[in-house]
């Protein structure tokens, strides 16, 4: 009965164990290639909104495409790195890997059904991109962390979403989406939801090294 008793107990820890470095592997990775999304898009919604002030040419606004473009090749190198380091993927690895391919799916479709419009009817609907950056985003990001039992991804994610639905009721009821207030609010909503929570991931897996 005794020795019962102690592999019991052994079994528990082990699959405690387990979780616990599955949770700090995936941690590590998510939080490098959180913050070179996050400061990427700050960047880039920076550099965009200063050229437009200045310059008032919206033809700046081409800029955004510098996100995909070097996000889109910065990412798979970043996650095969990682790869390499975490080893074996687990479920949750794939769970959360499938989450964030449904995001980068719904960004290439909405880029090209608003630069559609743009050619096709010179309709402009790329306020639309900012919907889909502070709603599909930050929902994949709060069930990341529902998950992973991570709460800076929640509590990021949630104030990103509650961003974009403000954005979204702004545009359905025609209310001018003005640089001097949008982009300032784009840019808090990014830092509040991918750069704070990736540096408190990377702070957690330090402490686990």
């Amino acid at each position: 009965m005794e020795d019962k008793r102690i592999n019991e107990r052994e079994s528990i820890e082990i699959i405690t164990s387990m979780i616990a470095r599955t949770k700090e592997r995936y941690s590590l990775s998510n939080g490098n290639i959180m913050l070179m999304w996050g400061y990427l898009t700050v960047g880039i919604s920076a550099l965009v909104w200063v050229l437009l002030a200045l310059t008032h040419n919206p033809a700046v606004n081409w800029l955004w495409f510098l996100i995909w473009i070097i996000g889109g090749i910065a990412t798979p190198i970043m996650a095969k790195k990682e790869a390499v380091k975490k080893g074996v993927k687990t479920y949750t690895d794939k769970i959360i890997d499938r989450l964030w391919s449904i995001v980068g799916f719904s960004a290439i479709t909405c880029t090209f059904a608003c630069l559609g419009l743009l050619l096709v009817c010179g309709a402009d609907s790329w306020s639309a991109m900012f919907v889909f950056a502070l709603i599909i985003v930050p929902f994949a990001e709060i069930a990341n962390g529902i998950v992973l039992n991570e709460s800076s991804y929640v509590y990021g994610g949630a104030l990103g979403l509650a961003a974009g639905i403000f954005l979204a009721c702004c545009i359905a009821g025609n209310v001018p989406l003005a640089a001097s207030w949008v982009m300032p609010l784009f840019i808090v909503a990014f830092v509040s939801m991918m750069i704070i929570p990736g540096h408190v991931i990377k702070h957690k897996a330090k402490k686990h090294l």
